[in-house]
């Protein structure tokens, strides 16, 4: 691309970092977890929420577990401004839920903050100022010592505030694009606050270095997060926070990172909503963590009810691939990977497994309110016999043999690939009883009788069109006598290949499925599966059936 030499790296790496983070192999618990939804996830809508959708979302974002929820930019908007009072005066903040708000390091600003938390029973005041060289440059045109007197006088007028109003506050502090920051003077610009707001354990300051744009490799980012964790004064009073954003597609990475890198909390958003290309998908992370067995503190029980809550309030659209929650993520289309899937759930069940290790799948979906019926195993296709059969099974009790489960997986994809979509569990079980169950046209079987001398006796009533005819045949068995008196009377000439059957389900009013092979003298092979309360009747059914499926029946 012609224009590529006017981009360059405009982030700068730490002076120096031992890189401890890249020798752990994952995040051992799980982060204090803020959710800016109601903020920065709101301020990107084409249309922000009502008053009423953000009282909605606020309870719905604690039932999911969040302790500490930025409620928005109360100077800067008078919904906002309403919101924050009703969440107060109404009394909808949990005892163990810190509301927290945004506010520029501006004297007006900050004062109107407070007017609007008055009162609160637990509150963040969440301060900022921009730290980076192009917004030092090209915006303020100030110098470093000019940024950093803004970032001390924000934080002197917080601290005489909070003494003076109603409510129970603590302090955030953000370097806004902290990424585009020399970190040795984003350090300095950090002690210089933590120095007027004095942390004390009972009383932390939160330090939070945002991704404000995103600029480098991850592992950039988790270099200066560990040089600020290293260097921070205070630092056991200070809770280190990351608040990363999408622009290069890595906010997951650069959390993940950064966690490793000594942070302590994390700011993000449900599916990534925020400006530009998003905030970091809090669900994905969180997620992430769960699939290698650390609580992330966080319910996501119930995946698809979260998701209709987000698109309602945001009408936005979860999309079908995004990790843990798109409508596709556990779905398997290739045939390979049916086969894998059905067979790694047959594992976990023969072998009563609690920990799992099926393949193709990261987590159990049943985890997040999934089903494995309609969301895992789908059909087009692409799709094999594996994937047609398991859906038949945990849909409709069916157990094909083997080589029938071939010649089912061939029916079902001639009917996918005409015409061209994807088949539900009905229209698999349709395509099954069309072409294999208890067919009767045009050779059926009424009736049978049975005599118990040398063996098995067989009359058998057979109606092939309009004329009915009675065979009789003896065998070692019922179905072995009534497919002699079959040979023998209407002079065709076939073998029991295979047999197979099995109670369709329990009770009593179950029924018996058999299934039945027919190997011919011209070579091929013929299925057909009966069913009936009686397990006879459904074996006769299924040669019947099997006899209709040859070529020449």
């Amino acid at each position: 691309m012609e224009h590529v030499k006017k981009y360059h790296p405009g982030y700068y790496p730490p002076p120096h970092c031992e890189m401890r983070w890249a020798k752990k192999d994952h995040i051992e618990k799980a982060p204090i977890w803020c959710s800016v939804d109601l903020r920065d996830g709101n301020q990107s809508l084409i249309v922000p929420m009502t008053l009423a959708e953000k009282l909605d979302f606020f309870q719905f974002l604690v039932k999911l577990g969040f302790k500490e929820i930025e409620v928005g930019f109360p100077a800067a908007s008078e919904t906002e401004y309403e919101f924050l009072r009703a969440l107060i005066e109404q009394n909808l903040i949990p005892d163990d839920v810190t509301v927290q708000v945004l506010t520029q390091c501006r004297d007006h600003i900050i004062r109107k903050t407070f007017d609007a938390l008055k009162g609160a029973p637990s509150a963040i005041v969440h301060f900022y100022n921009s730290t980076s060289v192009a917004q030092r440059e090209q915006v303020f045109k100030k110098s470093k010592e000019e940024i950093k007197k803004i970032a001390t006088d924000g934080a002197k007028l917080v601290k005489q505030l909070a003494s003076e109003y109603e409510g129970n506050f603590r302090f955030e502090y953000s370097p806004e694009s902290f990424t585009g920051t020399e970190p040795e003077y984003a350090l300095e610009v950090c002690n210089a606050v933590l120095d007027v707001l004095e942390p004390t354990k009972e009383k932390p300051v939160i330090i939070n270095l945002p991704v404000t744009v995103a600029m480098s490799m991850s592992h950039i980012y988790a270099n200066q997060i560990e040089y600020m964790n290293d260097n921070l004064k205070y630092r056991e009073n200070v809770i280190l926070s990351l608040h990363p954003h999408n622009d290069r597609g890595c906010g997951v990475a650069d959390t993940e990172m950064g966690l490793l890198a000594g942070a302590d909390r994390v700011e993000g958003t449900l599916f990534g909503n925020g400006e530009r290309t998003g905030n970091v998908d809090i669900i994905t992370v969180a997620m992430n963590m769960y699939s290698l067995g650390v609580d992330p503190k966080l319910d996501f029980s119930n995946m698809p009810a979260i998701v209709e809550e987000y698109e309602k309030v945001t009408r936005m659209h979860v999309y079908d691939r995004t990790p843990y929650a798109g409508a596709l993520v556990f779905a398997a289309f290739s045939g390979s990977h049916q086969d894998a899937i059905a067979k790694g759930m047959k594992w976990r069940e023969e072998k009563n497994l609690y920990e799992w290790t099926v393949p193709y799948l990261p987590i159990d979906p049943h985890d997040v309110g999934r089903e494995y019926e309609t969301d895992v195993i789908r059909i087009n296709s692409q799709s094999g016999k594996g994937g047609i059969v398991y859906i038949l099974e945990q849909n409709y009790g069916y157990d094909l043999p083997p080589k029938m489960r071939e010649r089912l997986g061939y029916a079902v994809k001639d009917v996918s690939d005409h015409l061209h979509k994807e088949l539900s569990p009905k229209d698999i079980y349709g395509i099954f009883e069309n072409e294999f169950l208890n067919k009767e046209a045009p050779f059926a079987i009424t009736d049978v009788h049975y005599i118990q001398k040398e063996g098995v006796y067989a009359m058998v009533s057979v109606k092939e069109g309009d004329i009915t005819v009675e065979y009789t045949g003896r065998g070692n068995g019922r179905l072995d006598a009534v497919t002699n008196a079959i040979h023998h009377g209407s002079d065709r000439d076939f073998s029991i290949l295979t047999y197979k059957e099995h109670a369709l389900e329990t009770g009593s009013t179950s029924h018996a499925v058999a299934y039945v092979g027919l190997e011919w003298t011209d070579g091929s092979v013929s299925w057909g599966a009966g069913q009936h309360t009686d397990i006879i009747m459904a074996s006769v059914k299924a040669l019947a059936s099997a006899i209709n499926n040859h070529k020449e029946a």
